[in-house]
């Protein structure tokens, strides 16, 4: 008999332990991450009274699986929709919690005299709250339905994505003998040409490819091709320079803007839960506790960092965004952790080789710590906002209270100038790094065929024409884009002085596609400037002129906007989008939340006017969504189902109140559940019998006895269904449907 390979060994080890200690842990109510991490400690090397796994390589491999399903189901929760809808506001709060905090971690590891790779290692661990954490304590405590919490979760999304960024900015770092803000520049630059890139065209390719196989996807084929694009992207991120777990957040990305999103979710979700246990197993693997106590102090001096820096630089940073204190207290407070991304950076600093192997256990120490404090830390920022009410100056606490609303008028207050030339330069950035992907695979890949198979000169002339036209849509609409848009014709009228200045926007953009077709032409030919100048205007000058190449574009254009719109298309279709006006309530401290009706609920079957939920709560239901029913403004006769997702208006109190009783309210489980199986007996009526001389409704056999008449065997082929208004007679033969306790009572009286 063949040997089982260590792996499955391991893997069956790592599981049966991660299983048991998470079931203590959700007992406990605490967080399945550090579950998983706890399994993990218990079956590491360092661990001597348990048994170990074997081979640690092929679990790390695993685990890097684990953290590239991680961020690709990240990148499906994620929208750049939603980051450019969010405003300022949350731009602001994160930039100034992630620097703070980087900046505290590296100060915190030079006092402790660590090498340079450390220390920056380290400030980008700090700097990452946790958003499973923070959202599973929301939850535990209620808090997920009230504002602040919403304000939280859209700054955790900004840090998460620029999580990945750190990620990638320090794996460039580390690739440097002597990093220095070059090569952070180049980085970023590298970063955003290579985002646009593939989120464009990922835009432009993906939901056609999902459009055209929609008929054909199973759900079996769905999560495969899922699987396979996020595998994909991860290969491909590697070849350029960066991480895998890169790739695969920005395919998630992709695919979030999908119709077929939300199904993926759904389909992936057991793949993540799957390798994220086994990253987060081999995380806790790496916990020395030898390290653990060598490095007791580093352990505190950094939760405190955390625990203080969140609270003065958390707070600073939603008050800047916007806040009022009270609120950017609470949520500064929520954020004092640090989680999953502070795992990954170290995973990923060890696979580099450039920090040293003490940091990642005290890493994980540290997030164990916080990560128990984050319920105390929630809990405590309301009585600290209390403290500091009653002991700062009521001028100073009236002024931060109020300082929110300046900074967000000043915020929303865009002029036409600005509208115009953001567009111009996004316009501008997309196509121009469109056209310069295009060059430089044809220049890659084609050139040299072409001049293969066509000899060195002619085949320059057929992949410098071949590259002109393809890319000649984004050099048209790169130019031609915005010069009718409602901003450039306002400012166009309303002022002479800014005509030259409008004009001056058009050369620029004129210029930079001259740029690309001089580069093409000084590349391929030997032709002097002055003559490349003039065939680049020339080949300019046809672009906008050809109707053909407008209708091109625009078409192209058009496509790009439905793809990116698919999603919210749909959403529309099925009336699963969100109504309009709650983002009005937000500024009266009323808002909507969506629940979901547990399939064991007390409230099936019941009607609204029965349930009374205005009564009870306070709360109004605008819509009940059934599958792809939406049932706006419901009357009391409307039934409650399984499953339906119910639209709730209220204020925090409110809705909390809602939220804990649809929690609650629930049919209890039944635990002698074996007795309740249901048995076909033969019973015959017996001279004694009380049945004698009844009809069946008379006999109460269904609603007394709670059981059911299947027929009367009369000797025939088949039962005889009985008559209602039959008598019972003695001899009768009946065959009877219930549960075994009530045919007992039953088979008494026959």
């Amino acid at each position: 008999m063949a040997e089982i390979p260590n792996l499955i060994t391991d893997l069956a080890l790592m599981l049966i332990v991660a299983g048991i200690v998470t079931l203590v842990f959700k007992r406990l109510k605490q967080p399945i991450v550090l579950g998983y991490i706890v399994a993990g400690f218990l079956v590491s090397p360092h661990m001597p009274y348990t048994v170990s796994v074997i081979d640690k390589i092929n679990i790390q491999t695993w685990a890097d699986i684990g953290v590239m399903f991680l961020l690709f189901s990240l990148g499906l929760d994620f929208s750049f929709k939603k980051i450019l809808k969010m405003g300022m506001a949350p731009i602001i709060a994160s930039a100034t919690i992630i620097f703070s905090m980087a900046t505290l971690g590296m100060l915190a590891g030079y006092f402790f005299n660590w090498s340079k790779m450390d220390c920056i290692f380290l400030g980008g661990m700090l700097a990452m709250s946790s958003t499973t954490i923070i959202y599973k304590a929301f939850d535990d405590l209620g808090l997920r339905q009230q504002r602040f919490a919403s304000l939280v979760m859209s700054v955790l999304i900004l840090e998460d994505i620029l999580a990945i960024v750190m990620m990638v900015m320090l794996s460039a770092l580390a690739s440097g003998s002597n990093p220095d803000g070059g090569v952070m520049i180049g980085s970023i630059v590298k970063i955003a040409f290579f985002l646009v890139l593939w989120f464009v065209v990922g835009i432009f390719l993906i939901p056609l490819f999902f459009r055209h196989t929609r008929k054909l996807m199973t759900n079996e084929t769905m999560v495969i091709v899922a699987l396979g694009l996020c595998c994909f992207m991860a290969v491909l991120s590697t070849k350029v320079g960066f991480s895998s777990a890169f790739g695969a957040f920005v395919m998630g990305s992709i695919i979030a803007e999908t119709v077929e999103a939300d199904k993926i979710i759904k389909l992936v979700e057991p793949v993540k839960n799957l390798f994220g246990a086994v990253f987060f197993v081999s995380v806790g693997m790496l916990v020395d506790p030898k390290v653990l106590v060598e490095y007791s102090v580093p352990i505190f001096v950094l939760v405190m960092t955390i625990l203080f820096g969140q609270v003065v630089f958390g707070t600073a940073g939603f008050m800047l965004g916007g806040q009022p204190l009270k609120t950017a207290m609470k949520c500064g407070f929520s954020m004092a952790q640090i989680g999953e991304f502070a795992f990954i950076i170290a995973s990923l600093g060890l696979s580099l080789g450039v920090i040293g192997r003490f940091l990642y256990p005290v890493v994980v120490a540290v997030s164990v710590i916080t990560t128990f404090l984050t319920p105390y830390m929630i809990r405590a920022s309301e009585p600290c906002y209390l403290y500091l009410e009653n002991h700062l100056p009521k001028k100073w606490v009236r002024r931060m209270n109020h300082l929110g609303n300046a900074h967000v008028n000043s915020y929303e207050e865009v002029n036409d100038w600005r509208k115009l030339l953001r567009k111009m330069l996004s316009n501008t950035l997309i196509y121009g790094i469109l056209s310069a992907a295009v060059i430089i695979l044809m220049f890659t890949f084609v050139l040299p065929l072409s001049r293969h198979l066509f000899g060195h000169w002619i085949g320059n002339a057929v992949c410098g024409t071949l590259t002109v036209v393809i890319i000649s849509p984004f050099l048209r609409s790169m130019m031609m884009k915005n010069l009718h848009s409602d901003e450039f014709n306002r400012l166009w009228t309303e002022s002479r002085l800014n005509r030259l200045p409008l004009i001056f926007t058009i050369m620029v953009k004129v210029i930079v596609a001259l740029a690309f077709i001089f580069y093409i032409c000084n590349y391929l030919t030997r032709f002097t400037d002055a003559l490349v100048v003039c065939i680049a205007l020339f080949v300019l000058s046809l672009m906008v002129l050809s109707r053909s190449l407008k209708h091109e574009s625009i078409k192209l254009e058009r496509l790009f906007i439905n793809n990116l719109r698919s999603r919210e298309i749909a959403a529309l279709v099925n009336g699963k989008r969100r109504p309009l006006f709650e983002g009005h309530l937000l500024e009266r401290d009323i808002h909507i939340s969506e629940f979901e009706v547990p399939e064991d609920s007390t409230w099936i079957g019941r009607s609204l006017k029965d349930l009374k939920f205005r009564n009870r709560f306070g709360v109004h239901i605008s819509s009940i969504l059934r599958g792809s029913l939406r049932i706006n403004i419901p009357n009391g006769s409307d039934i409650i189902f399984p499953a339906d997702k119910l639209f709730v208006i209220g204020d925090d109190e409110q809705l909390n109140n809602f939220k804990l009783a649809i929690k609650h309210e629930l049919i209890p489980e039944d635990p002698d559940i074996e007795k309740r199986e249901m048995k076909l007996r033969k019973v015959i009526i017996s001279a004694k019998s009380s049945f004698i001389g009844m009809t069946l409704k008379e006999s109460g056999i269904r609603d007394h006895f709670n059981c059911m008449v299947v027929g009367v065997d009369e000797g025939q082929k088949n039962l005889t269904l009985i008559d209602p208004a039959r008598k019972f007679e003695k001899g009768d033969v009946m065959w009877i449907v219930g549960e075994e306790d009530s045919l007992k009572e039953l088979h008494k009286l026959t």
